[in-house]
């Protein structure tokens, strides 16, 4: 099992910046790549970011240019720089890890962080 506890959400004017983290516990050992999602209201869950274990990234062609993703493989926690924020950027955004375990795969979500980008 592995928990993720995300934090940094919050309130911005279009333009600002904000920084998640996640911090993962439990069986780290498992976790191949992290990433994350958002999800906006009457919208499905999307990709945002995701990042492996060899630090390569990628990231939804909405976000690039504006968000980095980052991991600290040391402490099990995952970032994201989330620059230039734009009113579209509303969502609650979820932190990702996926793990393999004997040749299975499994996927491990966050509580949600809300963030709003007013105008």
């Amino acid at each position: 099992q592995v928990q993720l506890v995300e934090s940094g959400g919050g309130s911005v004017q279009a333009g600002g910046s904000l920084r998640l983290s996640c911090a993962a516990s439990g069986s780290i050992f498992s976790i191949s790549a992290m990433g994350w999602y958002r999800q906006a209201p009457g919208k499905q869950r999307e990709l945002v970011a995701a990042i492996t274990s060899g630090g390569s990234t990628n990231y939804a062609d909405a976000v690039k240019g504006r968000f980095a993703i980052s991991r600290d493989n040391a402490k099990m926690t995952e970032y994201l720089q989330m620059n230039s924020l734009k009113p579209e950027d509303t969502a609650v955004y979820y932190c990702n890890a996926h793990a393999v375990v004997v040749g299975v795969h499994y996927d491990y979500w966050g509580q949600g962080t809300q963030v709003t980008v007013s105008s």
